[in-house]
Formats: structure tokens, sequence, C-alpha cells
């Protein structure tokens, strides 16, 4: 019974930290070598350079405002 209620603490307490979660942002890549853009949520490697970001979106066509 005891492992019980300290679960559900837990739960309630872990709660807020779920409710604030977002996806993460797409930023558009350049090669440095070719000069070709894509569109990733993470760095493709040391080739690639940031060109811009951050996007809702996996196109790289809506903003996301900056906080």
């Amino acid at each position: 019974m005891k492992h019980a209620i300290l679960i559900a603490a837990g739960l309630v307490l872990a709660l807020p930290a779920c409710l604030h979660a977002e996806p993460a942002p797409w930023f558009q890549w350049r090669s440095k070598a070719t000069g070709t853009l894509v569109c990733t949520q993470t760095p493709l490697g040391p080739g690639w350079e940031k060109a811009s970001g951050p996007y809702r979106d996996a196109r790289c066509e809506k903003r996301m405002p900056v906080k």
C-alpha cells in the first residue's frame, strides 16, 4: 500500500513537467561542400552548418517565434 502511495505521488509531481513538453525545433542546414539545403532536427555532421531556424515543421516553412 505504501508503494502505491509513493508511485501516485511521484506521478502527480511529474505531471506538470510533462504538460510543458514540446517537440524539438527544425533547422535548415547547408552542406559546406555543395551548398545543398536540408531541413532536420539534428546536426548532420561536421560537413554541415546551420543556415536558418528554428522552424515548427519538417519543411522549414513555418518559423518558430524566438523566446
